[in-house]
């Protein structure tokens, strides 16, 4: 048996064909366009990523018999606003994670009706990622669109419907709607009068393995598949990057170093902290996790290398770097503002500590241990939550840097384990699709079977001391420099 995993990113749709044996036997990237209509928008057509799905779906099974196909899952960019009419036609172009266009109706939400009510309904407070906020403003924007809404759909699930024709999300990327009742799974009466819509308006919400359907006879003849190929829900990207990397146990904790970073931390109980620093969210194995979420990881990396500096020769940089633990230039990550633990859209990015002394390989330092303390800031919620996190598994371009792994390891305290497959949420998709298929009884068989430790990164005591001072001073900062940030 064949199972297909789809990952519906931003800026292209990657599908990965997986066997039983958890073997990758292929993968194809198709990208598609990405608009800005004006400053801080961000939008996509969803038809542009049916046809890319389309495209890339007889390359994906050149070298293999798409007779095998059992089952197809996703994973995908979350939050993203995708409308359609009575007949099913999209309204407007689908409104993305990356839209920062809904300020106005985030302070609405938690400040008029109160942070306090929204978290009590949904366990998060309205970020301008988010889908509830999306709604409002095309509500007061775009009434005439708003009163045709029929279905509101999530992107990966938009690709689910072209598949079966059912309308139908799972419970960790209908988590990140800030419209669902994360505790119970299931849709908020509150959040639903809140932004004045009716249930009927919403898709089916299901687990992340469960099957939705099969394919459609006409969908089947178009992309050449079987009529029994089992469609089965899937997950957001982040979920399924976590089934993807085998984070599903309890306090079981991955951390992705790419553009922008992400602490997933499982959880077999459901949780909130008091500031809603973290995001608190179903799991694709169908218990919880909490998410804390940094702008500018290793794209901090990148734009000190790239843009500052002027090299591409990222491990010449590093290898000038020595003495760990002793550096006295402070770097804060803020370069898009910041999501956890501050939530500022405000906050810049800022070099502290400079002497005449400092070197070159001194700010390179600076820049990998402060993306390293700000990842940390998220995993110090979740500790005070009372989750024991000794360990991290890392993956996304940073995990590349053994120094970067070695600063991380210090800087957290914990051991820095490299898996054996660097696919996150296409080959998390899979798996989803595997175990609704009946091949695993479950995402943790899936992940005892599939997935191994490679290579493990572990701390040093003497420099974990060094570290601790360190971050007192990191997370004094930003503090002190907030109303600095307002005035610029």
């Amino acid at each position: 048996m064949l199972f297909i995993g789809i990952d519906l990113g931003t800026s292209a749709v990657k599908l990965l064909l997986m066997n039983e044996k958890g073997e990758i036997r292929n993968i194809v990237s198709k990208e598609y366009p990405l608009s800005f209509p004006r400053p801080g928008w961000s939008e996509q057509n969803p038809r542009d990523w049916w046809n890319a799905v389309k495209d890339g779906m007889s390359d994906l099974l050149r070298y293999d018999s798409a007779e095998d196909v059992a089952g197809i899952s996703f994973g995908g960019q979350m939050h993203g606003l995708v409308i359609l009419d009575a007949e099913d036609n999209v309204l407007r172009p689908a409104i993305l994670w990356n839209d920062g266009r809904t300020q106005e109706e985030c302070d609405y939400l938690n400040n008029t009706i109160g942070r306090e009510k929204i978290s009590a309904c949904t366990a998060n407070m309205a970020l301008t990622g988010f889908t509830a906020p999306k709604l409002l403003w095309v509500k007061k924007n775009e009434p005439e669109i708003f009163e045709k809404i029929s279905k509101i759909m999530l992107p990966k699930d938009y690709i689910a419907y072209c598949l079966t024709g059912i309308h139908c999300t799972d419970v960790s990327d209908a988590s990140g709607m800030l419209l669902m009742d994360v505790k119970n799974k299931c849709w908020s009466k509150e959040m639903l009068e809140i932004t004045g819509i009716s249930e009927s308006q919403l898709p089916i919400i299901f687990e992340s393995s469960a099957v939705v359907g099969t394919i459609s006879d006409a969908t089947a003849k178009e992309l050449g598949l079987p009529k029994t190929v089992k469609v089965i829900a899937g997950a957001g990207d982040n979920a399924a990057g976590a089934v993807g990397t085998g984070t599903l146990e309890n306090g079981m904790c991955s951390i992705s170093l790419g553009t922008s970073g992400t602490v997933f931390i499982a959880s077999d109980n459901f949780s909130v902290d008091k500031d809603n620093a973290l995001h608190s969210f179903a799991h694709a194995n169908g218990r919880y996790h909490l998410l804390g979420c940094m702008l500018s990881a290793a794209s901090s990396n990148k734009w000190w290398m790239d843009d500052i500096i002027g090299t591409k020769d990222y491990a010449g940089e590093q290898e000038k770097i020595t003495k760990l633990g002793e550096n006295h230039v402070y770097y804060l990550p803020y370069l898009m503002g910041e999501r956890t633990p501050h939530n500022d859209p405000l906050a810049r990015a800022t070099f502290t500590g400079m002497t005449m002394d400092t070197t070159r390989a001194d700010m390179t330092q600076a820049v990998l241990e402060g993306v390293a303390f700000a990842l940390r800031d998220a995993l110090e919620i979740a500790r005070a939550g009372g989750l024991e996190i000794t360990r991290v598994r890392l993956n996304g371009g940073g995990a590349k840097s053994p120094l970067w792994r070695r600063i991380i390891a210090n800087i957290m305290n914990v051991k820095v384990d490299i898996i054996n497959s660097e696919e996150g949420p296409g080959f998390g998709a899979a798996i989803l699709a595997a175990v609704g298929c009946g091949v695993f009884e479950s995402t943790e068989e899936a992940a005892k079977r599939l997935i191994r430790v490679v290579e493990t990164t572990e701390q040093d005591p003497e420099l974990v001391e060094k570290y601790e001072q360190r971050y007192r001073t990191f997370t004094a900062l930003y503090p002190a420099l907030k109303p600095v940030f307002k005035k610029l």
